[in-house]
C-alpha cells in the first residue's frame, strides 16, 4: 500500500492544487467522505463544501463548488467550478456576499426561480466564511 496519494485539484481556468498527501475529506453529494491511500477506486459528485488534506501532518483547506472527485491508483482528480485556499479568501467579501443572498432570500418565495440561485449564494458565502476562520485560527 502506499503512504501518499496524487491531489490534482482543476478547475476550468487553472490546475489550483498539484501535491503529494497523507489523507483528504470532502463534501460529496450524499455526505462528508475521507480517503486514505490505498482507498478502492471511487467516483462520486461534490456539493458546495469544503476539502481538506493533510501534507506531512499539516492540514489545509479549500472552499469548493460543486464537481467531481475521482480516485484510482492513489490519485486524486478533483474536477470543480471553483476552488479556493483558505488564505486567498476575502472575508469580508464573503461576509458581503452572505449578507447579500440573505437579503435576497427574504424577499423571494422558494418558489421563485430565482430563489435556488441565492440559496446556492448563501451556501458558497457560509463554506468560504467557515474556511478563512480555519486559517485565521491557525
Amino acid at each position: 500500500m502506499a503512504e501518499k496519494m496524487k491531489l490534482e485539484i482543476v478547475t476550468p481556468y487553472s490546475k489550483v492544487l498539484d501535491e503529494m498527501v497523507d489523507e483528504v475529506t470532502a463534501s460529496g453529494k450524499v455526505g462528508e467522505f475521507a480517503i486514505l491511500p490505498g482507498h478502492a477506486p471511487f467516483l462520486t459528485s461534490l456539493k458546495i463544501g469544503e476539502l481538506c488534506y493533510k501534507r506531512e501532518g499539516v492540514a489545509a483547506c479549500m472552499a469548493l463548488n460543486w464537481g467531481y472527485f475521482e480516485v484510482r491508483d492513489d490519485k486524486i482528480i478533483v474536477l470543480v467550478e471553483t476552488a479556493e485556499k483558505a488564505d486567498e479568501i476575502d472575508l469580508e467579501r464573503a461576509k458581503a456576499a452572505l449578507g447579500r443572498a440573505e437579503a435576497k432570500l427574504r424577499e423571494l418565495s422558494p418558489e421563485d426561480k430565482n430563489f435556488r440561485i441565492y440559496e446556492a449564494a448563501l451556501e458558497r458565502a457560509l463554506i468560504r466564511m467557515q474556511v478563512a476562520a480555519k486559517a485565521a485560527r491557525k
